[in-house]
């Protein structure tokens, strides 16, 4: 992005003027373009909001971390010369060698403060933070090409610091490994702007952390699932030319970027991202390679596997039948352009990403471009049983089809349904639910961390969470209803549902305990069709006998006693 660009997005009008991101730059310079970029970044992020940045005192990183105020989240950059101004330019304290141990001493107390100040903003509120990413001035008397025992001490410390920071709830740090990839060493310091304004980064590095910096506070939802292609996309070779024993992803054979790819892939299935494969070959020859010894990609982590000879848009449809979710939540990777092109003309909202067979490079970008899309701030014990319920969720409704659809199916589940009723937001789970659910949404509302721990304050705030399981297996907790209760109604202002637990009543159980819970004769919901969440919308057309339109509707005990099928989950009810 460009300094105009940012302008530009800063100019603009933009959002809700009831809705408005708060953020913090906490640092010890200047801010200068910095705050420009942050502002720009977080708008594009957050379009529903008005984005606003506020900054503090120059020299004074301590103080401003104290003074932090922002709702939604702060950003803090910590460089060399807020450990210790002698390791800054513009402060003439002097480099001799007599005041080095006097340095590290210092900037080991700093760090602890900085620690301890940072720690206490965590806890109310997501911070993100930069350590130190401009090169240290030259203090040590070595030569420019010896790394001495002093700099080791020196960066030791850092490290160390960085280390304890990751421990502590609500802190974030901004990966230098990307930072690096964006913003190389030698292209970050403007030494005339640091010494004449006291804004040390070049345009390009400020432009560079800014992004970085909205991605750490805001990460986007990650995508759920990866449908791959298989010759010369997750093996090098063509199956049907080379053989079972022909195709390879090894060293040896100048395949390694294959393997690479595999070795992802198995890592994202083991952290709950569903993996399919889509590919024009023979079936049987496809499940041998599958099950080779060397493979890198265990043949359970991938479900399902269309191999055939029909249109690859065909074969990706029925995967995302087989897993039922949205293809706006789905990757699709092949080498051939051709291949990619047709299915984003069917699915024109999916992510298609080619696999540059022969482009080593090209290759290694797309291994970063896949974990940015895929990357989880923490792993919750439902992305353990994804990928295990979406294959007990396909058999379940193949007995079912089996069966002819038949009623009395669903009370042969030997369901339980077990509901939390909880007053704070505290559950992670929860808030990772409302925020990336799209199919049974009552609104499509996506809050802040801020937003979200503001709405428990109300009076009568309460948020439901559900568990289910099945004699088809566990699915986990699969759905978040939030709400206060009112004069005369529970208002309800998110209802959302995982896709893994249509066809069991869940939905019809959550209301029936709800009211049963507040004692109210009617349900109050907060209502907006997205676009996406046609099956919410069709349930509560079938209770209300009309399809609701946008803003809120009630539903009558009555209404819903009249139209409510049999329920015969056992329920257990918590809190």
């Amino acid at each position: 992005m460009r300094l105009s660009e940012a302008l530009k997005i800063n100019g603009k009008p933009a959002g809700d003027a009831d809705r408005t991101l708060q953020i913090d730059l906490v640092c010890g310079f200047t801010p200068l373009h910095l705050a420009t970029f942050l502002q720009a970044y977080a708008q594009l992020r957050w379009p529903d909001y008005r984005a606003a940045v506020q900054t503090g005192l120059f020299g004074d990183l301590e103080g401003n971390i104290e003074r932090a105020s922002g709702r939604d989240g702060v950003l803090a950059i910590v460089e060399w010369s807020d450990l210790d101004q002698r390791l800054g330019y513009r402060a003439s304290a002097g480099w001799g060698a007599a005041v080095l141990d006097d340095v590290l001493m210092q900037v080991e107390d700093s760090c602890r403060e900085l620690e301890s100040r940072l720690s206490k903003l965590g806890e109310r509120v997501p911070v993100a933070v930069v350590p130190p990413t401009l090169a240290l001035p030259p203090v040590s008397y070595l030569p420019v090409a010896h790394l001495g025992a002093w700099e080791g001490r020196l960066r030791l410390l850092l490290a160390q610091f960085e280390e304890r920071l990751t421990r502590r709830a609500g802190i974030r740090l901004v990966s230098d490994t990307q930072l690096a990839l964006r913003s190389p060493h030698a292209q970050r310091h403007d030494i005339k702007l640091d010494l004449r304004a006291g804004f040390p980064y070049t345009i390009q590095h400020a432009e560079a952390l800014a992004a970085l910096g909205i991605e750490c506070l805001f990460p986007a939802a990650p995508k759920k699932g990866l449908i791959t292609d298989l010759d010369d996309t997750l093996w090098k070779g063509i199956l049907g030319d080379a053989g079972v024993d022909g195709v390879s992803w090894s060293l040896e054979n100048h395949a390694q970027e294959y393997g690479l790819y595999q070795q992802l892939l198995s890592s994202l299935a083991d952290s709950g991202i569903l993996i399919a494969a889509a590919s024009k070959n023979d079936p049987a020859p496809v499940l041998e390679v599958l099950q080779r010894a060397d493979i890198l990609l265990n043949a359970s982590q991938i479900f399902p596997v269309h191999a055939g000879w029909g249109a690859k848009s065909q074969a990706v449809e029925r995967i995302l039948e087989t897993w039922n979710i949205a293809p706006d939540a789905v990757v699709f990777v092949d080498d051939n352009r051709m291949e990619l092109a047709e299915v984003a003309e069917k699915f024109p909202v999916m992510e298609c990403l080619r696999f540059p067979a022969g482009d080593t490079q090209s290759a290694l970008d797309l291994l970063w471009k896949l974990r940015s899309l895929f990357g989880k701030t923490e792993l919750l014990e439902e992305d353990r049983l994804r990928a295990t319920s979406v294959r007990t969720s396909k058999a379940m409704l193949d007995v079912r089809a089996a069966e002819g659809g038949s009623p009395e199916f669903v009370r042969r589940l030997d369901a339980k349904v077990a509901l939390r009723f909880l007053s704070e937001s505290g559950d992670k789970r929860a808030f990772e639910l409302v925020n990336k659910t799209n199919q049974f949404n009552l609104n499509g509302r996506r809050y802040t961390e801020a937003e979200w721990r503001e709405f428990f304050k109300r009076p009568g705030a309460f948020l439901v969470l559900v568990n289910y399981e099945d004699r088809f297996g566990p699915l986990g907790n699969i759905a978040v209803l939030a709400g206060e209760n009112g004069g005369d109604a529970a208002l309800i202002e998110s209802f959302v549902l995982s896709c893994r637990a249509f066809s069991r009543q869940v939905e019809y159980q959550i209301i029936r305990q709800l009211f049963d819970r507040t004692g109210f004769s009617k349900l109050e919901f907060s209502f907006l069709p997205t676009g996406r969440n046609g099956p919410l919308i069709e349930f509560f057309s079938g209770l209300l006998g009309v399809q609701p339109g946008p803003g809120s509707f009630e539903l009558p005990l009555c209404a819903f006693d009249k139209t409510c099928p049999p329920l015969n989950h056992k329920v257990e009810i918590y809190g």
